[in-house]
């Protein structure tokens, strides 16, 4: 979910495991050379999702890395079937009132830049629906950053 803090937490992940981090959002923009708003407005958001699609499926070949995902990558049927089927996946569940006050004035995130917040809450509803799907939920409301990286390192290690 944009806003959860996947990358700052799968970035502490990957540390502690001594695991490569990859964030598809950066990947994106580094091959891009733009911001993912600017692809959006100079090339629209389904350009976009095709290049989301091709990023995301060559990194989840390599076994051996911690991946934050786009927001809107699990939501992708081909990228979530192949991450239930091969990889471990966590949603980092975040109250939608936290959301809301992460994202509201973002101008980083395409989809939300000009959403009411009525509009923005129906996205974090439809999204988390099949963010439910993910292998494994952590509830982030009240964990700091570091105790969230420790209960996916333990279910990690764990599985």
């Amino acid at each position: 979910m944009m806003g959860s803090g996947k990358s700052s937490i799968g970035y502490l992940v990957s540390r502690k495991l001594n695991l490569m981090f990859v964030d598809i959002d950066s990947l994106i923009e580094k091959k891009e050379e733009m911001l993912i708003s600017e692809i959006f407005k100079k090339n629209g958001e389904n350009y976009f999702r095709s290049l989301e699609e091709k990023i995301t499926l060559k990194a989840l070949k390599d076994i051996n890395s911690v991946i934050s995902l786009g927001g809107g990558s699990f939501i992708n049927d081909k990228i979530r079937k192949i991450i239930l089927t091969n990889h471990f996946s966590f949603w980092l569940n975040v109250d939608q009132s936290v959301l809301l006050s992460r994202i509201r004035h973002s101008k980083h995130r395409p989809l939300t830049i000009d959403s009411t917040d009525q509009e923005i809450k129906k996205i974090i509803k439809e999204r988390s629906k099949i963010y439910s799907k993910a292998q494994f939920k952590i509830n982030c409301n009240k964990l700091t950053k570091n105790e969230i990286v420790k209960k996916i390192i333990k279910i990690y290690e764990l599985n």
